[in-house]
């Protein structure tokens, strides 16, 4: 999104020499997508950003493979039976576990208490969705604090890494749980609500005083660390193989940025920031949306007034979105739709494509003459057709599926 900043120290003029007060030189880094022609920042480094000491293998092959959704079903995913309440030793990095996936995006979940390693992306975007607990992100750009109901935003190849948020020799204020939805493109909010200039407009849900930007620029000795400290970065990256891991050795510390200016950078969302669009009839999901990628968007559904018209149906009509694959994670409140399937908090619905669906059974009648819905869910919508990873393999319920008969039939 094109809403320039500045931030630290960073020369009057793009592209000539930036010294320190003792005349080195810094060097820079034009980080910037689509070859040159779109968004960027221009990071200046106290170190040369290519310099790597060592490179080994990250092995993140296996864990995600995925497995084909056929015979076509819709599930139900019950996210919290995949960690221990409080986990221990678990990273937002490496302890992430796949859910749900294709060539175009990966929906993953974790609950963690651990620090992570320093981490970045090539492949795409990260758009990281904070369901419950708080961490700190450090960042090449600069530190957010995060906490529930936060959308982090991370562009890709940002080294960073997540501290999960602790309260003194007692444990966590509550676990972190992260739901991490990886593109394999850039995240964006949905063009119709940009100007052509990239200014958010009038009739979206949400405008740029709703977005956080990092806090900084944040340097090695402002977290008590060695700028000379050789620090290891894990990156995940394309292979012929499809995606693989590498972790390369740096001889200096990451946090070496003294200034950086531009239009890329992480920023963060709050869903409670995000004003619902509605009608005197049911509105459709797009209404509902806030961010898009290539072949996928990402909605949100939160407290509202419903339908208006004397003889609305506040519920959902029964639906068969012919091109999309529907994943639902139901974070809070009561879902008017799924009451009695069995679906709660932590929950996630997958309808595919080619399945008609729409509320449970009595839903429907139930919703008439409801003024409000009190509930909250983030869903992604995929435009190629969604597997299952070895965690959505592990928390399927197993009778979603039939629930709107009241069970497997003989």
């Amino acid at each position: 999104m094109a809403f320039y900043r500045v931030q630290g120290n960073v020369p009057p003029k793009r592209h000539t020499q930036h010294r320190s007060e003792s005349g080195d030189l810094y060097y820079e880094e034009l980080m910037g997508e689509e070859g040159f022609s779109s968004d960027s920042s221009l990071l200046y480094h106290r170190f040369i950003p290519s310099a790597i000491s060592d490179a080994r293998d990250w092995p993140i092959t296996e864990a995600l493979r995925t497995t084909p959704n056929h015979p076509l079903l819709p599930r139900h995913l019950k996210l919290h039976d995949l960690f221990d309440a409080e986990a221990k030793g678990v990273d937002v990095v490496t302890g992430r576990r796949l859910v749900l996936g294709n060539g175009d995006v990966r929906i993953s979940y974790v609950v963690a208490d651990a620090p992570s390693p320093w981490y970045r992306n090539g492949i795409g975007d990260e758009c990281v969705y904070i369901e419950r607990g708080g961490a700190r992100v450090e960042t090449v750009f600069g530190a957010f604090t995060v906490g529930q109901g936060d959308y982090m935003l991370i562009p890709r190849a940002t080294t960073h890494r997540w501290i999960p948020l602790v309260k003194g020799e007692e444990g966590f204020v509550e676990p972190l749980r992260a739901y991490p939805i990886e593109a394999n493109s850039h995240i964006a909010p949905p063009k119709r609500y940009l100007s052509r200039y990239g200014q958010l407009l009038e009739h979206a849900p949400f405008c740029e005083r709703d977005l956080r930007g990092p806090e900084g620029p944040l340097l090695a000795e402002d977290i008590g660390a060695d700028p000379t400290e050789a620090t290891e970065v894990y990156i995940k990256h394309r292979g012929s193989t499809g995606i693989v891991g590498t972790v390369y050795t740096y001889p200096f510390h990451p946090l070496d940025v003294v200034g950086w200016d531009g239009c890329l950078y992480p920023y963060v969302f709050n869903v409670d920031d995000f004003e619902p669009i509605t009608g005197r009839v049911h509105q459709p999901p797009p209404v509902h949306q806030v961010f898009e990628g290539y072949n996928f968007v990402i909605c949100n559904f939160v407290p509202r007034k419903v339908d208006y018209h004397p003889l609305a149906i506040p519920v959902p009509y029964y639906h068969s979105n012919v091109d999309s694959d529907e994943v639902m994670f139901y974070v809070d409140g009561d879902y008017e739709a799924r009451k009695g399937s069995g679906i709660g908090k932590g929950s996630i619905s997958l309808h595919p494509g080619g399945h008609a669906h729409g509320p449970q059974p009595g839903a429907t009648e139930k919703s008439i003459g409801v003024e409000a819905f009190d509930e909250l869910a983030v869903m992604v919508d995929t435009f190629r057709p969604l597997e299952l990873g070895e965690a959505g393999l592990a928390v399927d319920d197993g009778v979603y599926a039939w629930s709107w008969v009241g069970g497997k039939q003989p």
